[in-house]
């Protein structure tokens, strides 16, 4: 499945496009993640303009304030895009109980859900690389279920269910079985 996302991902000129403009960002531990590559899947192969841009990276020197002057100076440069820029030197907060992320991987695996937990990026030598620590059977499954860090908290799980209701996944793509265990 890795191998024929890939190939569908390097043949979008969006995420073509996305990927160098993340690139040459020349942010440590940079990735192009969650609903970015789960409305690509689900919207069967196809970039959708609407879609946010969620980019992640972790780099302890840059701050909170910093990152959100990237995010801007993205929407100024390359506007016909929706960006979201975090830095996850920071995001653990919004996660109850959790410690703080140690690599942008980390933090992947530590996403509220199995099917967002999915990281691309390109190598030095242009190739992609995708972190998927769970796997990819629950996005072409349409599956939605918690990582198995939010299934170990109580208050990680009322977050997960928050988000659920908030999302409402279930209206745009009425396919989706959603699980809470």
């Amino acid at each position: 499945m890795k191998e024929e996302l890939g190939k569908y991902l390097s043949q979008d000129p969006d995420i073509n496009r996305i990927l160098e403009i993340v690139k040459d960002l020349d942010l440590v531990d940079s990735w192009i993640c969650a609903g970015t590559i789960r409305n690509f899947i689900w919207n069967h192969y196809r970039f959708d303009k609407k879609t946010d841009i969620d980019i992640i990276f972790y780099d302890e020197k840059i701050s909170y304030q910093e990152t959100k002057e990237i995010e801007a100076n993205l929407h100024q440069r390359y506007s016909d895009y929706q960006w979201e820029v975090k830095n996850q030197v920071f995001m653990h907060i919004h996660s109850p109980d959790t410690p703080p992320y140690q690599s942008s991987k980390d933090a992947i695996e530590k996403f509220p859900e199995r099917y967002t937990a999915i990281g691309v990026r390109q190598t030095e030598n242009w190739n992609l690389e995708i972190f998927a620590p769970y796997g990819l059977d629950d996005i072409y499954h349409y599956l939605v279920r918690p990582t198995p860090h939010f299934i170990g908290n109580s208050k990680r799980m009322d977050l997960y269910e928050k988000r659920i209701k908030k999302k409402n996944w279930k209206e745009q793509w009425p396919v989706i079985t959603i699980k809470y265990e």
